[in-house]
């Protein structure tokens, strides 16, 4: 029987796809997988029986990576499950900045009492007219999941679409339309186009990446989106291309003191992911993945360890193995199990950085002899016994 703790309310749809073998437990010390969609975890102390955290959406900067990848605690994420809730936001967001549709609906809420509503909306209705999408250049920076499917929209709406990703994979860049143009310098999108969107990851690497320098290379009246991380932009650096005239609109998912109220600035309060839709995918991918793990050892979409999939064990026991990626480890296993008689018929090993992983499946099964030779190699984080 496996224990699971949810540190943030999870969908229903999602925690269903739990058999009886599981149990949910309120106490995390007793809990062996946790489910969390925003709780911040950089201060708790981490269960020594715990063995894989699942966020139940993309971001990870709640959860402290790499002091759970050395207390052998996988983390996984699920990308790709809230795409098209933040792609359907993103659409919504150009269209919120294109024309003044926000000042028109608060204009007829001033005037609701008003006897001649309908014939002054004539003569105002000027003051909120705006432009069409259709035709405009929107540049996507990062084409992952929500990049992507935000590019393929676009360009059925008739926008002339530019994406630009160093990384881009071979997943995203079969699912990308044939119409987006590919660029291999960021410049491109900051000179060329009227919407830019941008959808990467918050490291140190893209932190404050919509800064003062980006702006300075952009069109004007440029309308810059962030349905990302609030951190991807310089937002003192945004108000000041705002009053300067040179960006249109900026619009944010991120509500915050800097642009809450601030002209120029459409700002909303964090709803890209949030959909009933959304947020049943997510708990569904999260919980397959907890599953698949402490069932089988097999890991997907994991930010912090390698992917690793070896199916279902059909021998008579599978040992798993997180550990350094230092050399000579393989060799220290196999020894042991070399030493003890037990035969491995069937072995994966991955890396990811620093960090690595091994599966091995045998033909007898591991006594607490030989799992505690593993734990006690140089460099192993924790040995599980799969089956």
């Amino acid at each position: 029987m496996y224990q699971y703790h949810c540190l943030n309310p999870i969908s229903s749809i999602g925690l269903k796809r739990f058999t009886d073998n599981y149990q949910k437990t309120d106490d995390i010390a007793q809990a062996e997988g946790v489910l969390v969609r925003s709780a911040s975890m950089h201060e708790m102390e981490m269960p020594r029986n715990l063995l894989a955290v699942a966020r139940a959406g993309a971001g990870v900067n709640n959860i402290p990576l790499e002091k759970c990848a050395e207390d052998g605690i996988v983390v996984f994420n699920t990308p790709g499950a809230n795409a098209n809730g933040v792609k359907e936001l993103v659409i919504a967001g150009m269209l919120l900045a294109s024309r003044d549709i926000v000042g028109g609906i608060k204009w007829v809420e001033d005037n609701k009492e008003k006897e001649s509503i309908a014939k002054d909306a004539e003569k105002e209705k000027k003051n909120f007219a705006g432009t069409e999408i259709a035709g405009k250049k929107l540049g996507i920076i990062g084409l992952g999941a929500i990049g992507v499917k935000v590019a393929n929209a676009a360009v059925n709406l008739g926008m002339e679409v530019y994406g630009y990703d160093p990384y881009l994979s071979v997943d995203a860049a079969w699912s990308l339309s044939r119409d987006v143009k590919h660029v291999i310098n960021v410049d491109d999108i900051y000179s060329q186009c009227d919407f830019i969107t941008i959808h990467v990851p918050l490291m140190d690497s893209t932190k404050g990446m919509i800064n003062a320098e980006a702006i300075e290379k952009m069109k004007p009246g440029v309308i810059i989106l962030n349905f990302a991380r609030d951190l991807l932009a310089n937002e003192k650096d945004v108000l000041a291309g705002l009053e300067a005239g040179k960006i249109r609109k900026y619009v944010s998912d991120f509500a915050n003191p800097t642009t809450a109220g601030h002209p120029g600035c459409i700002v909303i309060p964090h709803l890209g992911a949030s959909t009933e839709e959304s947020e049943d995918n997510c708990a569904k991918m999260a919980v397959d993945e907890l599953r698949n793990y402490l069932e089988n050892g097999n890991i997907k979409n994991s930010v912090n360890y390698p992917n690793c999939d070896m199916g279902v064990c059909a021998s008579a026991g599978r040992v798993a193995v997180l550990h350094k990626n230092i050399a000579n480890m393989i060799t220290q296993f196999t020894g042991a199990f070399g030493e003890a008689g037990i035969n491995i018929s069937d072995m994966t090993n991955k890396s990811r950085g620093e960090y690595a992983y091994t599966l091995m499946d045998i033909e007898s099964p591991a006594n607490d002899t030989i799992i505690d030779k593993l734990k006690n190699i140089d460099g192993v984080f924790r040995v599980r016994v799969v089956k």
